[in-house]
């Protein structure tokens, strides 16, 4: 083999090996992401808020979270025992450079609250989209901001535990 056919060689191999790092950095934030959903469906709020860097942008809805803390205390208080599902779709993930990305992710939750209980709001199957960026910290993905818009809400009926376990 010529030093030139070599040098090709080489550099296909490097070319290669970057791809390979790039998607593996995209299972890592589709991952991360799936983390997000399970973790609200599973109220595991401390691990819920370690998926954002320290300085996160958070604007669920249009409300402004200080912190992934904050957010997570106030999604626990609205939420806490009431049965939910969180389901994202279709990511559309671009990278900015080795360490930041952003995406769009389609989005639908369901969430039902218990029958006969003072001040308990609707419950609702909501549609919408994420935008997000993610920043590489200490090696690990993090959700760096996010922004959730939903399109539509479909109100859903309190659930009845006599009723509607029989």
């Amino acid at each position: 083999m010529s030093i030139k056919e070599e040098d090709t060689l080489l550099n296909r191999i490097s070319e290669l090996e970057k791809k390979y790092k790039r998607l593996e950095d995209l299972e890592e934030i589709k991952k991360l992401k799936a983390r997000y959903f399970r973790f609200v469906d599973e109220k595991n709020w401390p691990g819920f808020a370690d998926l954002f860097t320290v300085d996160a942008n958070i604007y669920p809805d249009g409300y402004l979270f200080k912190n992934s803390q904050e957010m997570a205390s106030v999604i626990n208080s609205m939420v806490e025992a009431v049965p939910s599902v969180h389901h994202g779709h279709m990511p559309e993930i671009e990278f900015i450079d080795d360490d930041n990305a952003q995406g769009i992710w389609a989005m639908e939750d369901l969430f039902t609250f218990p029958a006969n209980k003072e001040g308990v709001p609707e419950g609702h199957n909501g549609y919408g989209q994420y935008r997000e960026t993610y920043r590489r910290v200490n090696g690990d993905w993090k959700i760096s901001s996010l922004i959730l818009t939903r399109f539509r809400m479909d109100p859903l009926e309190h659930w009845d535990l006599e009723k509607d376990t029989k």
